[in-house]
């Protein structure tokens, strides 16, 4: 499920990718509203599962962060991200991710993360070990 969730350009939100055709693909809102609309070649889109954060040693999918805060934190983050200082939000990343790359990832990154953190939970998508499990049944 996880590996189907995009975001897009100049759109709030993330969306799950219904179709795709020639020029677009059809997508529907993540959220409550599961508003449907069609996004063109010419939209920048990006894949969920094509996201990873830096750390100082590789770069970790953003599936596997999402994972260490589920755990965590049991689902939920334990602080309003619209309340919050800057300093909050980045000491609570540094507890999940201590060996993050301070220079390459910037607190507008962490912010989106934690966004798009709430949008899946809040929206029953929380199983962020899937690819590991369908690597194992595979081998």
């Amino acid at each position: 499920m996880f590996e189907r969730i995009l975001t897009v350009s100049g759109k709030p939100g993330l969306y799950r990718l219904l179709s795709s055709g020639r020029n677009m693909f059809v997508v529907e809102a993540v959220d409550a509203t599961k508003k449907r609309m069609p996004v063109y070649n010419s939209d920048k889109v990006v894949m969920l599962d094509d996201i990873a954060i830096y750390t100082d040693t590789e770069e970790l999918p953003l599936r596997a962060v999402f994972q260490k805060i589920y755990e965590k934190e049991n689902g939920v983050l334990p602080f309003d991200l619209k309340m919050s200082t800057p300093e909050e939000l980045v000491a609570y990343f540094e507890t999940v991710m201590p060996d993050y790359d301070r220079e390459r990832v910037y607190l507008t990154h962490i912010k989106k993360m934690y966004s798009w953190y709430n949008i899946l939970v809040a929206n029953g998508i929380n199983d962020f070990q899937e690819e590991q499990a369908e690597e194992a049944a595979a081998e």
